[in-house]
């Protein structure tokens, strides 16, 4: 059977949604199936697919407006079936660096979710075009799964 995921996606000014399209194309060629979620319900979204969080920080480190509800949504759910990949997208020049992807791997967690690796924390200033960095780090960590 073919692996689904559900990419979930945190954003403001539409770099997270870039980094979710170009790991959506990652998974295509590796013949898995995937929903991408830019208003993101628990309501739409399986827990036992596998989930990729792709998520950027706003203001003084919280989450995207568009993910704020989701995020609401996981506080008071089971999530012992969910697995996760999460990628984060940040400014090392604030003291909130990924606070957005940081908020989303202790929500799952929590809640008795798994993250199958270590999160990407990607620095937009050391990486400009960061769709580039996450396929990369996406493609090394998904051969295993």
């Amino acid at each position: 059977m073919t692996k689904h995921f559900e990419i979930i996606v945190g954003t403001m000014l539409g770099a997270a949604e870039y980094v979710a399209d170009a790991l959506a194309e990652t998974l295509k060629q590796k013949g898995f199936t995937y929903t991408i979620h830019l208003e993101p319900n628990l309501d739409n979204i399986s827990t036992s697919a596998h989930w990729l969080v792709c998520t950027s920080t706003h203001g003084a480190g919280e989450l995207p407006d568009n993910i704020q509800p989701f995020a609401g949504q996981l506080k008071t759910t089971d999530l012992s079936s969910v697995s996760a990949y999460i990628v984060g997208l940040g400014d090392t020049s604030y003291d909130t660096f990924c606070y957005g992807a940081k908020t989303m791997e202790s929500l799952i967690t929590e809640c008795g979710g798994t993250l199958n690796t270590p999160a990407l924390h990607v620095d937009v200033l050391e990486h400009p075009i960061p769709e580039d960095i996450a396929s990369e780090w996406f493609e090394g960590v998904l051969d295993p799964a």
